[in-house]
């Protein structure tokens, strides 16, 4: 159906108002505080990066970002908070591959939909992780690890409170050979507070998390993840050149905001979060826990994420992990 012209015009100016509305708004915006959903516990390193970016966009804005932690069941339920909240831009999601890349592949049914519910904002950064034990434990290295693995099958344990962790344990024991009895956790702190206490063996956690405790003598470090040896620890090698040749694991953290947030708003949350990772409590984080700096812009986030959930669930599938 063709309108006349008069028509055509009349119906392009009621568009104007709705149009200049939206600019107004993301050119205003934040006009108030603004809400950071973290699914994982306070002291993670998805909340410590949450937080420092927060600072970052304060700086810019004026306006306070507030950290609201929410973990559990696989990160699912600060998830589907943030899912439900009012697409407005003031409620983001900063989180990890497991939310949106594992999940769906380690569970039968999810409270949230990894692509449909969200607008994608901008990858902030990605990492990779270390394998510790216990002072205590007899083992000193990631061969002697194993060796005790395969001498008792299913009776040393490993712990994790994200799917980075979790699969990063079923991995090794895919590729080494060994039996491991898994034990989750809400959030990777906690699992590191019962590995201090000797109720697990063993836990690979992202390096935020557990290089600290390395440093200051309370874990011993067996490996790390990467393909390279971390800067920060230079003495420890990596799972592959310990014994288990091809080891390779890490993760990544993103924003993103609840799906139906108008484009001109999270072009704007983009702009101040990609700012956010220049400032100094932003390199601080990247730079003390060896996690390398990486932004996006909404639609190469949304590539990315496809291309990840595939990668993870390649590796899950691989593992011989089932859908619970």
């Amino acid at each position: 159906m063709r309108f006349p012209l008069k028509g055509r015009l009349a119906l392009l100016l009621a568009a104007l108002p709705l149009t200049a509305l939206a600019q107004n708004a993301a050119s205003g915006f934040p006009a108030k505080p603004v809400t950071f959903i973290v699914p994982f516990a306070a002291g993670s390193a998805t909340d410590q990066i949450g937080r420092a970016i927060g600072q970052g966009v304060t700086e810019q804005t004026g306006q306070a970002v507030v950290i609201e932690n929410k973990p559990g069941a696989s990160a699912m339920i600060g998830a589907a908070t943030a899912a439900r909240a009012a697409p407005d831009g003031y409620t983001v999601l900063i989180t990890t591959n497991t939310t949106h890349a594992a999940n769906e592949h380690l569970y039968k049914t999810l409270t949230y939909q990894p692509v449909k519910d969200y607008a994608p904002v901008t990858l902030l950064g990605k990492g990779g992780q270390i394998m510790v034990v216990n002072p205590n434990s007899t083992a000193k290295s990631v061969g002697d690890f194993l060796a005790q693995a395969r001498q008792a099958p299913g009776k040393l344990s490993f712990g994790s409170g994200s799917s980075s962790s979790r699969i990063a344990g079923e991995l090794l024991q895919q590729m080494a050979g060994v039996q491991l009895l898994h034990v989750p956790y809400k959030s990777n702190p906690l699992a590191v507070t019962d590995l201090l206490g000797g109720q697990i063996d063993m836990m690979i956690t992202d390096t935020a998390t557990g290089l600290p405790q390395v440093k200051s003598g309370k874990l011993r470090a067996l490996g790390v993840t990467g393909t390279a040896r971390s800067p920060l620890a230079p003495d420890v090698p990596t799972i592959a050149e310990s014994g288990v040749p091809g080891y390779e694991m890490g993760y990544w953290f993103a924003a993103y905001a609840p799906a139906g947030t108008p484009p001109e708003v999270v072009k704007r949350l983009n702009e101040l979060l990609v700012k956010a990772t220049q400032s100094a409590p932003a390199k601080q984080f990247y730079a003390q826990t060896g996690t390398d700096p990486a932004t996006s812009t909404p639609d190469e986030l949304a590539r990315f994420q496809q291309a990840e959930s595939k990668k993870w669930g390649d590796i899950i599938k691989k593992a011989g992990i089932q859908p619970e």
